[in-house]
């Protein structure tokens, strides 16, 4: 099981819709190295889910885990804002992995009197 799980309401193939959709995985791509579960709900098709869910506005994703539920409206064209609206790590995988990589050569050579 992933860390992440995202629904991502939408409102038919609109480039709104496919925009919001891009933007997600883009972001959760670049900054959840464990990968993440993302269900795409179209609310013309299964309106009456959008409504059970309380969705009044398209695109809309909801992180669904880890808890506690967070809902952000809009495409997602912000990374940094949405990133930060999602609860998602600060920066992007590949940055944390560099870093930590750095570290790591850092604290060895301290520890070996290099």
């Amino acid at each position: 099981m992933t860390g992440y799980s995202f629904r991502l309401f939408v409102a038919g193939e609109s480039e709104r819709s496919s925009a919001a959709e891009a933007n997600l995985r883009a972001l959760a791509g670049s900054r959840l190295s464990g990968g993440y579960e993302l269900e795409v709900v179209d609310v013309v098709a299964r309106p009456g889910l959008a409504e059970e869910l309380r969705v009044l506005a398209t695109p809309t994703v909801v992180r669904l885990l880890p808890l506690p539920q967070v809902r952000v409206i809009g495409d997602l064209s912000d990374p940094l804002r949405a990133a930060f609206a999602l609860g998602l790590p600060d920066e992007p995988q590949e940055v944390r992995e560099k870093k930590e990589e750095a570290d790591g050569d850092r604290h060895h050579k301290e520890a070996h009197g290099d």
